[in-house]
């Protein structure tokens, strides 16, 4: 597969979110921190989380794909949208019709969901413990984190996840866990777990909803 871009280009790309964004990646950060630990401690964190995974993917469609990210990939317009309107669905679904509660699935379910969000708050750390240095090298609140973060959060969720939800996160599976490989990205291995697992685990609830 050839990309429009060199690696480098890639990395200076990253190095640019970095400079400019590095506050808001921290903020970011910390409130999914907040989150996680809140959910742990058996709070719903309704309104929340939800709105902090709406923020993170609006965040990721504009302030990289659309204002960094189209600078090397024309295809990045196509992406911000499909981040955006996925930042739609989540404020529709988890802060207008409220449902969404992370407070519920099996066991398995729950391990899954829990180490994706652990996952995605490690991200940047292990992102350093390859042949990456900051700042030329993928931090909170770019696309790939936050649809891993997205997934554990999703996989708590207690009702019914509604499938159109599922299906932006999962293409993105697919789409970033090609970096691993053509990119050098090692950290992005976990996407297609996260893919997959949030697949499983919607149509599983549906198929309960049937029978």
């Amino acid at each position: 597969m050839q990309l429009p871009f060199s690696r480098d280009a890639f990395l200076d790309n990253l190095a640019a979110y970095n400079a400019f964004w590095w506050p808001v990646a921290l903020a970011l950060w910390l409130v999914t921190l907040l989150a996680f630990v809140l959910r742990l401690r058996g709070r719903d964190a309704v309104s929340l989380i939800p709105g902090l995974l709406a923020f993170q993917w609006a965040w990721s469609g504009v302030a990289y794909h659309a204002a960094l990210f189209s600078q090397i990939n024309p295809a990045a317009w196509g992406f911000a949208a499909l981040f955006v309107m996925q930042a739609g669905l989540l404020t529709w679904y988890g802060m207008v019709e409220r449902r969404l509660h992370f407070a519920g699935g099996s066991w398995i379910a729950q391990l899954v969901g829990y180490a994706l969000i652990a996952y995605g708050l490690l991200y940047p750390l292990i992102v350093l413990t390859g042949d990456h240095s900051y700042p030329r090298a993928p931090t909170f609140g770019l696309p790939c984190p936050t649809v891993i973060v997205t997934a554990g959060f999703l996989m708590l969720a207690r009702d019914p996840i509604p499938p159109l939800l599922v299906v932006v996160p999962v293409v993105w599976a697919v789409i970033g866990g090609s970096a691993a490989f053509l990119l050098d990205v090692r950290a992005d291995l976990a996407l297609p777990v996260a893919g997959f697992a949030l697949a499983a685990r919607t149509l599983s609830m549906r198929a309960a909803l049937r029978t």
